[in-house]
Formats: structure tokens, C-alpha cells, sequence
């Protein structure tokens, strides 16, 4: 497959939506729980950042980029970074049982 550049500003997701968002309750527990389970890493605020996520789940027809921001926001308020420092992210989406599923991931220096 050859790549295509288009010349176009990629839209964000602030600038996708006209009003302003809330979170959920569904989403505050999952940041909840997901500040507590984290590992305590020493993240380097200043350099370019590569993320990569392993995500299983359950549902084939589940969008893997959906859950990519949630994800980030919360990373960020645990290691105490600004997610704009990620430079480059490698994702994959495994398919697993129903009450199997997890995020995977790693967060290095590029």
C-alpha cells in the first residue's frame, strides 16, 4: 500500500463538538480505578513520549482509537505530563472473552 498525504488540519476532538463535554459517571469511576491500579512511573516531562497499548476487548466491533483519549487524560493526571509530549503511539486491539479484557501499555522516551 503506497502512503497518502492530505493536505488538511487533522481535527481534534475539542474542536469536533460544540459544546462542552462532561464526564460520565461511567468514566469517572473508570479513572477512579484506573489512577489506583497504574504502576508509579518516573515519566521525563520534557522529552517526546512513544505510547503503546495492547487493548483486549471483548467486543469485535469496538473502535480501537475510541478508547485511546480517556486512556491518555488519565495518564497524564498520574505521572503529571502533558499528553501533548506523545509523539508517536502504537496501538493494537486483541479480541478476548467478556470480563478478560485489560489495557496494556508502555510509555518511553522516543
Amino acid at each position: 500500500m503506497i502512503a497518502s498525504e492530505i493536505k488538511i488540519k487533522p481535527l481534534s476532538v475539542n474542536e469536533a463538538y460544540r459544546r462542552k463535554r462532561y464526564k460520565t459517571v461511567k468514566y469517572k469511576v473508570y479513572e477512579e480505578e484506573l489512577l489506583y491500579k497504574l504502576p508509579n512511573l518516573k515519566i521525563d516531562k520534557e522529552s517526546k513520549l512513544f505510547l503503546t497499548i495492547v487493548a483486549g476487548l471483548s467486543n469485535r466491533n469496538a473502535d480501537l482509537s475510541n478508547i485511546i483519549k480517556p486512556f491518555e487524560d488519565v495518564l497524564q493526571i498520574k505521572y503529571n505530563f502533558n499528553d501533548n509530549k506523545i509523539y508517536k503511539i502504537d496501538m493494537t486491539k486483541e479480541i478476548v472473552k467478556k470480563g478478560k479484557e485489560f489495557i496494556r501499555f508502555n510509555l518511553d522516551s522516543l
